[in-house]
């Protein structure tokens, strides 16, 4: 006999349009437009949860955002701050760095990786690059003078 506890909870169209708080025709027209995955079971129209949760879209505020980091694929704040590492650290190389010397050239990375979907995200060294993009201003101008 097969353990009827694992088989997934579904949503009628009632429940879900009940569920999400809103009105049917606003679920039928959602389906219509693709907004919504939805499962027909022969002629029955179904919805696991993760399907109408996925049309929950978060707006956070600009004071959430300052105040705490979120993921850029989810909007979750489980963000858990590292580094990518290869044979050692990862860098930015501008591509006019060809003119420049290797050490001054590289900009370090910082990383963070959610860790509710595991995107990563990397941001680079904004006043570095800016210094770099400085220098290599004024190394141009001496050479055309």
């Amino acid at each position: 006999m097969s353990n009827i506890s694992n088989r997934p909870d579904w949503f009628t169209i009632k429940e879900a349009a009940d569920y999400l708080q809103i009105g049917e025709p606003t679920l039928y027209r959602w389906m219509r437009d693709g907004k919504i995955t939805f499962r027909k079971i022969g002629d029955s129209t179904r919805f696991l949860q993760e399907d109408l949760d996925e049309v929950v879209v978060v707006h956070h505020s600009v004071k959430t955002l300052k105040n705490k980091p979120r993921c850029s694929q989810c909007g979750s704040n489980k963000i858990i701050n590292g580094k990518c590492q290869s044979t050692g650290l990862l860098y930015f190389v501008p591509e006019e760095a060809k003119f420049w010397t290797f050490k001054t050239s590289t900009v370090g990375l910082k990383s963070s990786m959610c860790a509710n979907c595991g995107h990563i995200q990397l941001n680079g060294d904004t006043e570095h690059l800016n210094n770099l993009l400085k220098q290599s201003e004024e190394e141009v101008e001496e050479i055309e003078e």
